[in-house]
């Protein structure tokens, strides 16, 4: 499949923590999209020829190296992982984010940004909120997000 994958779109999923991974596959299916699933623990995936994983051990960032080792222009990145969104979008990859947010180069800095300064003030002991809860609205937007990408790379 690796072979495969480096000549025209393909998605890498992030997937320890993913909520859309049904969704995904099944814009596989019907895109005829291959899929890699990457995970610290063993997942279950569906039994389908487009549909691959692997497990790369518990190790700090390891699905994110694995992942940013092989993103490219023709590789589609699923993470809510902001800091491996950057390194995919500086290999040329596109990212979106489960909950069908696209990043962007321009809004990757804004991100990141952001994302240090809640790390500043949680670890200074204030206490944030997290996200707001994943409902079916991001489902939606997350789909078209995907299949909207998938259309664009094979153009």
């Amino acid at each position: 499949m690796a072979a495969v994958m480096e000549h025209r779109p393909h998605i890498l999923v992030d997937a320890d923590a993913c909520p859309v991974k049904e969704e995904i596959y099944r814009v596989a299916y019907r895109l005829e999209v291959p899929v890699m699933v990457v995970s610290n623990a063993p997942l279950r995936v569906p039994p389908h020829p487009l549909i691959a994983r692997t497990v790369v051990g518990d190790g700090f960032d390891a699905a994110d190296d694995w992942i940013a080792e092989r993103a490219d222009a023709a590789t589609i990145v699923i993470t809510a992982d902001i800091l491996l969104a950057d390194r995919c979008l500086k290999a040329g990859a596109t990212v979106i984010a489960p909950n069908g947010r696209p990043f962007t180069t321009s809004s990757i800095g804004n991100a990141v940004a952001v994302r240090a300064i809640m790390a500043d003030l949680r670890a200074g002991g204030d206490r944030i909120g997290g996200p707001p809860p994943f409902g079916k609205e991001d489902r939606s937007r997350f789909l078209s997000a995907l299949d909207s990408a998938v259309m664009r790379l094979r153009r």
